[in-house]
């Protein structure tokens, strides 16, 4: 088989990150016909299907999956290796992609970017924000941030916040009205702002703990949602109670707009890491986010 043309295969792995041919054409200064071309003499060349495609989406195919996470990592090792090379002594140059959850943007990116920018204003960051679980290898991401217990064991993970707490929150005329419960069983009885997962499209059943003993409760309501920061803001209004990663709801607690219910029971989480592939280690960009992120991240949680 013929070597595999280097721009074929960038716009197979662009097009398959983005899950778009017009994003992909956007990204790489190119027409749209033109990564649709690369694409299809790449298939044809690999006699294989690499992408499905129909009006509406564009998808891999086991081939295509395959090849992304074998040759993503490797390309863009070599594109860093390349702006490298332009650099002068000393500059860090390159790209780093990160998927970061919603409730971790106040206490890990935002302290970090701005710092790490005026130290490498050469390396372009990208931060997709994301909810749910995701394979960063298979979707061409360098690192994520999550909870621990959401990690892959093979990830390299780096401890980026200090532990905290997760609390049902309620707003003082919810309570007025409905009263406060005492147990984690009585939240059957109220109206709970939901969550619906966007990894696996459930309901999240509230976790709670008490010395040894862990809840799950099935809690159910009116109103369901897959962002946090909605069902805090539903619970500010009086709508029902929430559950809330407890720093992103501090000034809200200190204001008295929400008071904790059931805090004997609050279960405490290690904290957010950033995780990646150990091979990912050779990344000089991604080495320099790790350092400014230790230097910054972790003094960022606000102390109770």
């Amino acid at each position: 088989m013929n070597t595999v043309p280097f721009l074929q295969l960038q716009a197979f792995l662009t097009v398959a990150r983005l899950r778009s041919f017009s994003g992909a054409a956007r990204e790489l200064g190119v027409s749209t016909p033109a990564v649709s071309q690369a694409v299809r003499q790449l298939e044809e060349q690999l006699r294989v299907v690499l992408l499905t495609r129909t009006t509406r989406s564009v998808s891999l195919t086991d081939a295509g999956r395959r090849l992304m996470e074998s040759a993503g990592p490797a390309l863009g090792q070599a594109l860093s290796a390349l702006s490298e090379v332009s650099a002068r002594p000393g500059e860090a140059v390159g790209r780093l992609r990160l998927t970061v959850p919603r409730a971790a943007l106040p206490f890990v990116i935002e302290p970090v970017l701005p710092t790490f920018r005026e130290r490498h204003p050469r390396v372009e960051v990208e931060v997709d924000i994301e909810d749910r679980l995701v394979d960063i290898v298979a979707e061409g991401y360098d690192a994520g941030v999550r909870l621990s217990e959401a990690i892959e064991r093979d990830m390299v993970q780096v401890r980026l916040t200090e532990s905290f707490r997760f609390v049902v929150v309620g707003a003082p005329e919810y309570l007025a009205r409905h009263g406060t419960p005492q147990r984690p069983e009585e939240l059957l009885r109220h109206e709970c702002i939901t969550f619906r997962s966007r990894t696996h499209g459930a309901l999240y059943a509230w976790e709670l703990e008490r010395g040894r003993r862990n809840w799950r409760v099935p809690v159910r309501g009116g109103l369901v949602t897959s962002d946090s920061a909605l069902s805090v803001a539903l619970a500010e209004q009086g709508q029902g109670l929430a559950y809330a990663f407890e720093p992103a709801v501090r000034e809200q607690l200190r204001t008295g707009r929400l008071q904790r219910v059931l805090e004997p029971y609050a279960p405490t989480v290690p904290g957010f890491f950033l995780y990646f592939p150990s091979r990912a280690q050779r990344s000089p960009a991604l080495r320099l986010f790790v350092d400014v992120a230790r230097e910054l991240a972790v003094k960022s949680l606000p102390a109770w």
